[in-house]
């Protein structure tokens, strides 16, 4: 298996903009497609932005950052991955929307290019089924922020083979990233332990054990943890987090995983964290 040189990254968003980031960063020609021009707009922007940051922090400089953005093309449909050695999809975490996306991917892409899904808890197996290649379908899991966390979770399903799974690996290396290689499973390794205790602790709110500002302190004061699982969860989103949490429900068929109807009732609300300025907490919107 060759190596992986020609990358495309499918959805511009915050995820998409950082895997492009990291791949361009990495010299690796990257083609980022998202159907919105809007999207591909604001990727290019945020790309720029954290770049700027970089080169600030001393950890690239000007003219490799600048080189990297020139690794960077845009295209409006999927066939513009059509030459490429590794297509990364990083859309919504929705089983429907996903496997149709790969469906297409599959009758544009040549057939020795290689798949990889960045979803947070949908099974690979189940998504490399819907191509005609499973063998070189794999899980590359990113975290936000992609230019700075270090773990790709490298997830692969029932018929992944050896060889994908060393190239994928082999490239996580490349981008500076830590490879952690996980079984498919609902929730991998990730979200099955996470997702948990934000459910809980939206629960322990819901029942009235504490607030949400009492519950987070005593995980950072108590537990070590950079940010409380309340704080974390408006980071990642509660509308994410909701639908990584049916996906355990449903995947194990296991009450412990039933989602908090605080959450539910908030991700109905609009209340998704962060991003829409209020969750569990407010926010000044950007």
């Amino acid at each position: 298996m060759g190596g992986i040189e020609r990358i495309a990254v499918i959805g511009a968003g915050t995820m998409g903009s950082g895997i492009a980031q990291v791949c361009a960063v990495a010299g690796k020609q990257v083609t980022l497609i998202d159907m919105g021009p809007a999207q591909l707009e604001s990727a290019r922007v945020r790309v720029q932005d954290s770049l700027r940051r970089v080169v600030k922090k001393g950890g690239l400089t000007q003219a490799d950052a600048e080189a990297a953005l020139t690794r960077i093309h845009s295209a409006p449909r999927l066939d513009a991955a059509a030459d490429s050695d590794l297509v990364i999809e990083a859309i919504f975490e929705k089983e429907s929307i996903k496997a149709e996306t790969w469906i297409q991917l599959e009758s544009c892409c040549k057939p020795q290019t290689l798949f990889a899904s960045n979803t947070s808890s949908i099974s690979i197996t189940k998504l490399a089924s819907v191509t005609k290649r499973p063998e070189r379908f794999i899980g590359m899991h990113f975290f936000n922020p992609v230019p700075v966390m270090k773990l790709v979770e490298v997830i692969r399903g029932n018929k992944t083979s050896p060889e994908t799974t060393a190239a994928i690996v082999a490239l996580s290396k490349e981008l500076g990233k830590t490879p952690v290689e996980v079984n498919d499973y609902p929730g991998f390794v990730s979200n099955r332990v996470l997702m948990p205790l934000i459910n809980e602790a939206a629960f322990a709110v819901f029942e009235g054990v504490a607030t949400a500002e009492a519950i987070d302190e005593v995980f950072k004061l108590g537990m070590a943890h950079p940010m409380g699982p309340l704080t974390l969860a408006d980071f990642i989103g509660l509308d994410v987090c909701l639908d990584i949490l049916n996906v355990l429900f449903e995947g194990f068929g296991d009450p412990k995983y039933r989602p908090c109807p605080l959450l539910k009732q908030m991700v109905a609300a609009g209340k998704l964290g962060r991003k829409a300025g209020e969750g569990f907490y407010k926010y000044e919107k950007a």
